[in-house]
């Protein structure tokens, strides 16, 4: 059983009703989960409906060569699940990029607390809608004629804004990521990713050090993402 107040400190539990947060919490559990560890598969019938309470998750598909193509990084608070109708086997697959605790709902009592109050509702339909709304900003960054480096600043950017802590040197990406892990995330051979890493390396964009990533100027990363020119410097 999860505790009733745990959800009360998630942003999405926030203005739910007191009986919709008890219901849920007395049929809730919370499991740990190791770094590595599958949360759910694709085209599997999911039982139970997903939080993320520490740690961070990837979803993410298989491409027809056999590599893995991310899709989302999801931390504190987010739900996890691909779909929550229950009816239709999943899409993609869950699998832990840190130790995490997760929140695990049968998907029966949560769709019985959907019916009965419309702010978990609209919760969940507003957490779907964030994700269509990323969706709609990777597949713009790739059509067309974008390279490579605007892609991964742009996606290096958004990770810093979710998962940033300021530091001396900029805003270091609280997040481990191995060049494979980037490539992953690019939806690119490994080799072309180290090379397009060293690209913004070479331009001050950047640092990387034992898989920590540190973006030294978001200004100057978001002006190179929205129009591919290398704005020098202030300092």
């Amino acid at each position: 059983m999860a505790d009733a107040d745990l959800l009360k400190g998630i942003e999405f539990f926030k203005n739910i009703d007191s009986h919709t947060l008890q219901e849920l919490s007395s049929h809730g559990r919370v499991r740990e989960y190791d770094k590595g560890m599958i949360v759910y598969r694709a085209k599997e019938q999911v039982k139970y409906i997903y939080f993320q309470l520490q740690g961070k998750s990837i979803l993410y598909n298989m491409t027809h060569s056999g590599s893995r193509k991310i899709i989302f990084i999801l931390g504190r608070g987010e739900l996890l699940n691909d779909n929550v109708s229950g009816e239709q086997k999943t899409s993609l697959f869950c699998e832990t990029i840190e130790k995490s605790a997760i929140l695990e709902i049968p998907f029966s009592v949560f769709l019985k607390q959907m019916e009965k109050d419309f702010k978990l509702t609209s919760k969940v339909i507003s957490s779907q809608e964030r994700k269509i709304w990323r969706l709609g900003h990777q597949l713009k960054n790739t059509m067309g004629s974008i390279y490579l480096e605007r892609k991964l600043a742009a996606k290096l950017w958004k990770l810093s804004r979710d998962f940033g802590i300021k530091t001396e040197r900029g805003t270091e990406i609280d997040i481990r990521m191995s060049v494979t892990f980037l490539a992953d995330l690019l939806g690119a051979p490994r080799e072309t990713t180290s090379r397009v890493c060293k690209t913004l390396m070479e331009h001050g964009l950047i640092n990387m050090n034992r898989k920590r990533i540190t973006i030294t100027d978001p200004e100057r990363m978001s002006y190179f993402y929205k129009t591919g020119i290398y704005k020098e410097s202030e300092g």
